[in-house]
């Protein structure tokens, strides 16, 4: 049976679903909770709830507000970003139905996101998506956010093992919790069992990376699972990398799941940080008392009562899927390109990667923006059904992978995409530009980060880079300093800001350089000391390009290349772009942000992220 053709089963509080093992039905689906947001929603648009309780509600089932009036954002969970081919046709519908934008929005934490949606209809746009098993419980509030991972988990040749069972029973565990409904702030959590860091653990409040060790019990010889446990990571304003809180945790004795809670009540005691939501983080916590004093408090706790009162076990919580039996067998025939393989060649080489599975092959789609139709959508579904035996995660990235494809199957694959307008080779690669929605949608938005990555797509692609030391580049836009585009950790990163100039003001970005988050350990990367005007980035890009490409050592990357020249030479490069002009006819273009007609303003709401 093809994996998710089982529907959902439904629950209550008192009886939640029978969990299955399929990607995509992770989280339970409870039918109460559908009926109790038509219920708050009705009373707060009667004026019987006031604005703030009714806020803190609908929150905890992943509807968020925008900057527009009488709107919501829904952010559907995506554990570790597994999808079906039925859930990819339930976006397609649900977005026909509900979302006047026509498109749905993959995140860098692998969520789903469906922006402008009224009220009223917000309750059936999550009781639609329900039936598929999607769950957008705790996607907001100040509860366990998404769970992200390596979507390459189970096939990659690098890992150690595999973590997903282990993030299923994570989230399972935490999801509904009464531990983690009204902490001070978000969590947000990743597993990985590669050294290549693909799911960026060390910019997250808490991580798991995949460990063994000998067992040291005779009655049980051999090797345990584990993981290294990192907490304090996050970006934003106070950007940190999450030191390490044990090098080793238990995971098939569910001691990774203990120690996690003991974190969080620790964590949910601190008053202090509650008075100023806006930098109520574990880093914040770290920052200011040191991972020492965690550790003590967090053993501390573990002698407490409650320890006795959970069931800390896996093995009705684990995700196990055997993904194996699904795989779709080899082809009797096979397509073969005709013609001018150049494209396809670079396809090929860029997207496509061998799984350790003799046989088969992952690829990844490069998804514009993180943008998808309920063509797409649809399209997909269908290829993941025929080409993938209906496995598909989504990324950090902002992209699709899918999984399970036979070696014979690639450029069937790629014409597939190619229908879909999904084809473009250079995914995580230079043009494979990154952003959050900014003013499209977020109250905190301050600039057009998804008009800057269009901007900055076009001129990338105009350049025609073929260099593949360049192409190995990567950029990252974010409109607000919060980091949602993970500016941070991009080869170079922008973060929205502004220029007063008398009365009016120009919309600007402020550039960081050298960062890292592939490959190894998080690194961030360097702020530059000046601000660009947003319609000046594109040019200030290619400048930075062709100064790097015309004055690097053989073999030097872009993050050597920074580190050795420093950062008084890119800016002294790009000095004059950064000069403000004043306010005429001739300049009006610096005064409007990208995909904007009219003059530029920081217009910036209070974020629920903190409620």
């Amino acid at each position: 049976m093809k994996p998710g053709s089982i529907s959902a089963q439904r629950g209550t509080l008192e009886d939640p679903e029978v969990l299955q093992n399929v990607p995509g039905h992770v989280i339970p689906i409870l039918e109460r909770e559908f009926d109790d947001f038509k219920t708050e929603a009705y009373k707060f648009l009667a004026g019987d709830t006031p604005e703030d309780e009714f806020i803190k509600f609908r929150l905890k089932q992943g509807v968020y507000g925008q900057r527009q009036p009488d709107v919501q954002m829904i952010r559907v969970k995506l554990p570790f970003g597994g999808i079906t081919p039925e859930q990819m046709e339930a976006f397609a519908q649900v977005i026909e139905k509900y979302v006047p934008l026509n498109k749905g929005h993959i995140t860098t934490r692998q969520n789903i996101q469906m922006h402008h949606i009224p009220l009223p209809e917000a309750e059936q746009a999550i009781r639609e998506l329900g039936e598929a098993g999607l769950s957008s419980r705790e996607g907001c509030g100040n509860t366990v956010r998404n769970v992200t991972g390596d979507p390459w988990a189970g096939v990659a040749k690098d890992e150690l093992f595999d973590m997903t069972p282990y993030a299923g029973a994570y989230v399972r565990y935490f999801v509904r919790h009464p531990t983690t409904q009204a902490m001070p702030r978000k969590i947000k959590t990743a597993f990985d069992g590669s050294p290549s860091n693909r799911a960026i653990g060390g910019i997250h409040d808490i991580a798991f990376r995949a460990r063994t060790r000998t067992s040291d019990d005779p009655a049980q010889p051999g090797e345990v699972r584990g993981a290294e446990m990192l907490v304090g990571g996050g970006t934003s304003i106070m950007p940190r990398v999450a030191p390490v809180l044990y090098e080793f945790v238990g995971l098939d004795d569910g001691e990774y799941l203990k120690v996690s809670e003991a974190v969080f009540r620790v964590f949910d005691r601190q008053e202090w940080l509650r008075a100023n939501r806006a930098r109520a983080r574990i880093k914040v916590f770290v920052d200011k008392y040191g991972i020492d004093e965690l550790r003590r408090q967090v053993e501390e706790e573990l002698e407490g009562d409650w320890v006795n009162e959970r069931d800390f076990s896996v093995e009705h919580r684990l995700f196990v899927d055997d993904e194996r039996e699904s795989a779709p067998a080899a082809p009797p025939t096979s397509g073969s390109p005709n013609g001018d393989l150049t494209e396809f060649v670079r396809f090929r080489a860029s997207n496509v990667s061998e799984q350790k599975q003799d046989g088969f092959v992952t690829v990844e789609v490069k998804v514009t923006r993180g943008d998808l139709t309920p063509e797409q959508f649809r399209g997909l579904a269908d290829i993941m059904r025929t080409y993938a035996g209906g496995y598909a995660r989504t990324t950090v990235q902002q992209n699709l992978v899918l999984r399970w494809v036979r070696q014979e199957s690639v450029h069937d694959v790629w014409r597939a995409l190619g229908e879909l307008g999904l084809s473009d080779a250079g995914s995580r690669a230079i043009n494979d530009v990154v952003s959050c929605p900014g003013t499209d949608s977020c109250k905190l938005g301050i600039t057009s980060s998804m008009g800057l990555n269009e901007a900055v797509q076009e001129r990338i692609e105009a350049m025609d880079i073929t260099d593949e030391l360049t192409q190995k580049m990567n950029v990252k836009i974010s409109g607000c300093p919060n980091g949602c585009g993970q500016h941070h950790v991009g080869s170079i990163g922008f973060t929205g800001a502004s220029i007063k100039v008398g009365d009016h003001t120009i919309p600007a970005y402020i550039p960081h350089v050298g960062g890292v988050f592939e490959g190894g350990e998080v690194q961030f990367g360097t702020r530059l000391k000046l601000r660009l005007p947003a319609k000046r980035i594109p040019e200030a890009i290619e400048r930075w390009i062709g100064h790097y490409e015309a004055n690097r050592q053989d073999g030097e990357e872009w993050n050597g290349f920074v580190a050795r020249a420093g950062t008084a030479e890119l800016e002294a490069l790009v000095k004059d772009l950064s000069l403000p002009v004043d306010f005429e006819l001739e300049t009006m273009n610096q005064f409007i942000d990208w995909n904007r007609n009219v003059p530029f303003q920081v217009i910036r709401g209070e974020g629920e992220c903190a409620v």
